[in-house]
């Protein structure tokens, strides 16, 4: 009786085991990829057009309804995450891994998870409406980027909108 208990107990962990597997091996399958930035797209939250300006550009995802929002900059894209309608959402986010692609002409080959994703707010590089959030996939290529053109360096779940509005008043000063 105990050994029939013992190989029910086995069998039903193995069984959630499997079941939690393939929830994983699912929500891992539903994550859109990123997509490319095309000729006469408009950034979600100023309305500019996105190709032909410098800096790192951002999207996201809705996961509802997989509508794709672009930005014509990472600190636009954060304005309209940070928003208290948009913070609590599920989307998923890409930005430029600056570390991969050229300033002045970012290619879509190189955007990343912008959830995982260190980022220099204040450098003296601006973006495509001035100062902007460089974006990089590896902390210390944010950091080195942050030595040589001024900065902090912040995750993703730390930048506020402070720092957004903190590096206009930065930009503005050194003008």
């Amino acid at each position: 009786m105990q050994r029939t208990r013992f190989n029910w107990l086995l069998a039903s962990l193995a069984a959630l085991t499997l079941t939690a597997c393939s929830g994983a091996e699912e929500q891992a399958a539903a994550t859109p990829d990123p997509v490319h930035f095309e000729n006469g797209d408009e950034c979600h939250v100023c309305g500019m057009l996105i190709e032909g300006f410098p800096g790192p550009k951002g999207q996201a995802i809705t996961e509802k309804d997989q509508q794709v929002r672009k930005f014509c900059s990472t600190r636009d894209m954060f304005a309209w995450v940070l928003q208290p309608e948009n913070v609590n959402r599920e989307h998923t986010l890409y930005v430029h891994d600056m570390a991969q692609t050229d300033w002045q002409n970012p290619n879509d080959t190189a955007l990343i998870d912008a959830r995982e994703a260190f980022y220099v707010v204040g450098s003296t590089r601006n973006g495509a409406m001035g100062p902007t959030l460089a974006s990089f996939a590896r902390q210390v290529d944010a950091e080195k980027f942050a030595e040589e053109l001024g900065g902090k360096v912040l995750a993703f779940g730390e930048v506020t909108l402070e720092d957004l509005n903190s590096g206009m008043a930065m930009s503005g000063d050194r003008l």
